[in-house]
């Protein structure tokens, strides 16, 4: 099935019927989203739904990681940008923020092994380099790590924001520049993309939130400007490879056109 040809998807409740590996047979019948990135939203709401303190729906959140990493690549997908920490969550009160950052230091040592045995290459995008030391260093070690990896690159969208992404990349530019302005009238969008925090990265095919929220919330602003979003009210630490499986259906359902009515 070539790209944006629709696919059959799943009727309204018919996704609860079907087993996981029917909604991954039919998920491959169709075309594969190279870059997907992920919203993981509500792991707040899931932890208070069941009395329990809101950082252990963040330790849920990252089984759930863990869950649809294999579901990534039984698909095929080569590149998943996972939205982790953002510039806007330092708000957020101190202990769980604390919380998070010994979460992603721990996640980093624990599945090392783990992501070189699946072949996943991690990268850490954002200002990641500017929280806690330890942080940096063990994100630093996954990197080195797993950069052999094959299979599927995870994205870790760590201390990150869309608009700052861009005005960052905007300052990297002029530096390059520098001395050299009237060049600058010549600059395109692929001379911005290689300032950008992963250029190697192609654009986002499919953007998922969880949760039932419908935002981007500074999420790959970029990157996603002709993703296709899927929302789905599933809270992200019961979000499994199910719901990626009909994720991935409904976004074969869609026309994509980029712009160009000769596509319609």
């Amino acid at each position: 099935m070539s790209a944006g040809e629709p696919s059959q998807g799943v009727a309204a409740g018919e996704g609860e019927a079907l087993s996981e590996d029917v909604l991954l047979e039919r998920a491959l019948s169709g075309s594969i989203p190279v870059h997907v990135g992920i919203v993981m939203d509500g792991n707040g709401r899931w932890a208070l739904s069941r009395g329990k303190k809101r950082y252990e729906g963040h330790r849920a959140g990252v089984e759930s990681i863990k869950r649809c990493l294999p579901a990534l690549i039984r698909l095929g997908v080569k590149f998943c940008t996972f939205y982790v920490f953002s510039t806007e969550n330092w708000k957020r009160p101190k202990q769980e923020v604390q919380f998070l950052m010994n979460l992603v230091v721990e996640y980093a040592k624990e599945d090392r092994s783990d992501f070189i045995k699946k072949g996943i290459r991690v990268t850490p995008v954002g200002r990641w380099r500017d929280l806690p030391r330890q942080v940096v260093q063990a994100l630093e070690r996954l990197v080195a790590d797993t950069a052999r990896g094959d299979k599927l690159s995870v994205l870790l969208a760590v201390n990150y924001g869309g608009r700052q992404e861009m005005v960052d990349a905007a300052k990297r530019l002029a530096a390059s520049y520098k001395d050299r302005e009237k060049e600058l009238a010549t600059v395109d969008e692929e001379d911005f993309r290689r300032f950008l925090y992963e250029p190697s990265a192609p654009d986002v095919d499919l953007v998922i939130r969880t949760s039932g929220e419908m935002r981007l919330s500074n999420f790959l602003l970029w990157e996603a400007a002709y993703a296709e979003l899927v929302f789905t009210d599933v809270l992200w630490p019961d979000f499994g490879p199910r719901d990626l499986y009909k994720a991935i259906i409904e976004y074969q359902g869609r026309h994509r056109r980029f712009g160009d009515v000769r596509r319609e």
